[in-house]
C-alpha cells in the first residue's frame, strides 16, 4: 500500500516537458517561405527577355520584331495557362505541378544557350518558359494561401504578391551586369540554375495540403480533410468564361486589363532597357531603374487596396489609367544617357501606378461574378498577358520600322486614355460593393 502512490508520481514527472515558447512554427510558414522563394525565381525568369533584345540583335542580326515575337509568345502562354493552373494543381497536386514547371523553365532557358535560329528562341523561351511560368504564378500563390491559411490569409497573400517585385529587384541588376560584363549566355544559364535550385526545396518542403502532414490550416479551429483530386476544374473554368463572356462588364474589364498589360509587362518591362540604351544609357543603369519600379510597385499596390475599400472603383481605374498615359507621353522627353531627377520622378510615379489597377479590377470582378470571381479574374488576367504579348511584338516592329521607340510611347499613352474611358462606363454589379454602394450607371 505504501508504494502505490509512488508509481503515478514517477510516471507523472515527464508531463511538464512542453515549455511555452518552444513550440515549433506551424508548417504553413515553411510552405509560404518556399512559395515566396519560388515566386522570386519566377520574377527572375520574367526579367531576362528585356535584357536579351540588344545582345541577340547584335549577335544573330535578328530584327527586334522577331525577338519581340518570342517574348510575346512567352507572355501570351503565361496568361492563357494561368486559368488552368489551379485545375492542374487540384488534379495532380501543388508540389508536382510546381516541380515540373521549374524543370520546364530550366530546360527552356538552358537550351537557348545552344540556339542558332530564331524559331528556337520562340520554342525555348516563348513556349517552354511561358508554359512553365504560367503554371505556377498567380494560381500557385492563391492555392497555397487558400489551403494552408485561415488566419493571416490577407497578410500572406500580400507578401507572396510582393515576391514578384522582390525578384525584380534582385535579378534585374544582377542579370544586366552579367549580360554587360560577360554575355547573354551566362545570364540564361543563371536563370536555368536558379530554377533548378528551387526544385529540391519544393520537393522536400512543399506539401499539397495540411492534412498531408497531419495538421489543420494555420488559424483553423478544426482539422480539414484533404479533398479528392478534382477532375472537373478545367470544365468549370471554361464554363465561367462562357458565362462571363455574355456580359458587357467582362469585355470592359478584359479590355482595360489588356491595356494594363500592354503598357506594363509588354511595353516597359520588355522595351524600357533597350529604349534607354538607344539614348546612350548603360544597360546596368537602365535595368536598375526598372528594378526600382518594384519598390514603389509594392507601396502603390497596398495603397490602391486601401483606396479600393473606400472610393469608387471605376473612378480609381480611370484615374490610374489616365495618369499612366500622361506619364508615358512625357517619357520620350526624359530619356537620355544619364539618370537625372525628372527620370527618377517618372520611375517613382510609374512604379506607384504599375499594378495599382489590380485591386479595383478584382473588386469589380467580385461585384459582378460572385462565386466565379476568382476564375473570371483569371481570364481577365489572361487578357492582360495577351495585351502584353501584342505590344511586346509590335513595339519591336515599330523600333525596326521607325528607328526609335517614340511612336510606341505615344500610342501607349493614347491607349491608356481609352482604358480610362472604358473604366468609367462599367456598370454597377448586383453586389454593389465595387463602387461602395454608389450607382455606377
Amino acid at each position: 500500500m505504501t508504494q502505490t502512490p509512488e508509481l503515478p508520481l514517477r510516471e507523472a514527472a515527464p508531463a511538464p516537458v512542453p515549455v511555452p515558447g518552444r513550440r515549433r512554427p506551424h508548417r504553413a510558414w515553411s510552405v509560404a517561405a518556399v512559395t515566396f522563394l519560388t515566386l522570386i525565381g519566377a520574377a527572375g525568369f520574367a526579367s531576362l527577355p528585356g535584357l536579351l533584345i540588344e545582345p541577340l540583335h547584335a549577335e544573330f542580326h535578328w530584327s527586334r520584331g522577331t525577338i519581340g515575337f518570342a517574348v510575346s509568345v512567352n507572355l501570351a502562354l503565361y496568361g492563357l495557362t494561368a486559368p488552368f493552373a489551379a485545375a492542374l494543381m487540384d488534379r495532380f497536386g501543388i508540389r508536382r505541378v510546381v516541380a515540373v514547371a521549374l524543370a520546364v523553365i530550366a530546360t527552356g532557358a538552358g537550351l537557348t544557350v545552344f540556339m542558332t535560329t530564331s524559331w528556337q528562341l520562340v520554342l525555348y523561351w516563348g513556349v517552354l518558359v511561358g508554359l512553365g511560368s504560367g503554371s505556377m504564378a498567380l494560381a500557385f500563390a492563391a492555392t497555397v494561401t487558400g489551403r494552408w491559411f485561415t488566419a493571416r490569409r490577407g497578410l500572406v497573400t500580400g507578401i507572396l504578391t510582393a515576391a514578384g517585385a522582390s525578384g525584380q529587384l534582385i535579378f534585374l541588376p544582377a542579370l544586366s551586369w552579367i549580360v554587360e560584363r560577360y554575355d547573354w549566355r551566362p545570364a540564361a544559364v543563371t536563370v536555368a540554375l536558379a530554377a533548378l535550385a528551387v526544385v529540391p526545396l519544393v520537393w522536400l518542403l512543399l506539401r499539397d495540403h495540411p492534412a498531408d502532414v497531419g495538421v489543420a490550416p494555420y488559424g483553423a479551429a478544426e482539422f480539414v480533410p484533404k479533398p479528392p483530386p478534382q477532375r472537373g476544374a478545367a470544365r468549370r473554368a471554361l464554363r465561367a468564361l462562357v458565362s462571363a463572356a455574355r456580359t458587357g462588364p467582362f469585355w470592359l474589364l478584359a479590355g482595360t486589363f489588356a491595356i494594363c498589360g500592354a503598357t506594363t509587362n509588354g511595353l516597359v518591362k520588355t522595351h524600357f532597357v533597350p529604349a534607354a540604351h538607344d539614348h546612350g544609357m548603360p544597360m546596368t543603369a537602365a535595368a536598375s531603374l526598372l528594378a526600382v519600379i518594384g519598390i514603389f510597385d509594392i507601396a502603390g499596390t497596398i495603397a490602391s487596396g486601401w483606396f479600393t475599400d473606400r472610393f469608387h472603383t471605376r473612378r480609381l481605374l480611370a484615374t490610374y489609367y489616365g495618369l499612366r498615359g500622361l506619364s508615358l507621353m512625357f517619357l520620350p522627353l526624359l530619356l537620355s544617357d544619364t539618370v537625372h531627377p525628372p527620370m527618377v520622378f517618372f520611375i517613382v510615379f510609374y512604379g506607384l501606378d504599375w499594378v495599382a489597377t489590380v485591386p479595383p479590377t478584382l473588386a469589380l470582378c467580385r461585384e459582378h461574378y460572385g462565386d466565379d470571381a476568382a476564375i473570371v479574374f483569371g481570364w481577365v488576367l489572361a487578357a492582360h498577358q495577351v495585351g502584353a504579348a501584342l505590344i511586346a511584338f509590335l513595339g519591336g516592329l515599330a523600333r525596326d520600322a521607325f528607328g526609335t521607340y517614340n511612336p510606341v510611347w505615344y500610342a501607349s499613352g493614347a491607349l491608356c486614355a481609352v482604358a480610362a474611358l472604358m473604366a468609367l462606363v462599367i456598370r454597377q454589379g448586383r453586389a454593389g460593393s465595387g463602387d461602395r454602394g454608389v450607382a455606377a450607371g
